[in-house]
């Protein structure tokens, strides 16, 4: 499975982005995908992720500001960002299990990242 990661930039506190993640591959992509990022002090943090059937799960720290979804004809895994936080930056990847059809955590593949800076 291959991940390109787009959308992201710098932003002032209380906008809004939108990352996509275009996904490529055998048998792409009825599976778990989701969001990670990693901040300034290279701390990971589990964002979003989506199962198979569409159940979307989040991190506290993003519920009710940011929503994940699936463009399934197309491929594409989208995190669609609002009243983002100066604790928000951080470079966000995206992620897929191809084994998994309800996500359990971890991924097998990701893309090679995005910058989001919020100031």
């Amino acid at each position: 499975v291959q991940l390109v990661e787009s959308g992201g930039g710098s932003v002032q506190a209380g906008g809004t982005l939108t990352l996509s993640c275009t996904a490529s591959g055998n048998n792409c992509c009825n599976f778990c995908m989701g969001w990670i990022r990693v901040g300034l002090n290279n701390e990971r943090e589990g964002v979003a992720r989506i199962d198979s059937d569409g159940t979307a799960r989040y991190a506290d720290a993003v519920t009710g500001r940011f929503t994940i979804s699936k463009d399934n004809a197309n491929n594409v895994l989208y995190l669609h960002m609002s009243n983002l936080k100066p604790e928000d930056t951080a470079k966000y990847y995206c992620g897929a299990d191809p084994l998994s059809q309800v996500c359990q955590g971890g991924y097998f593949y990701y893309g090679q990242g995005t910058q989001v800076t919020v100031s």
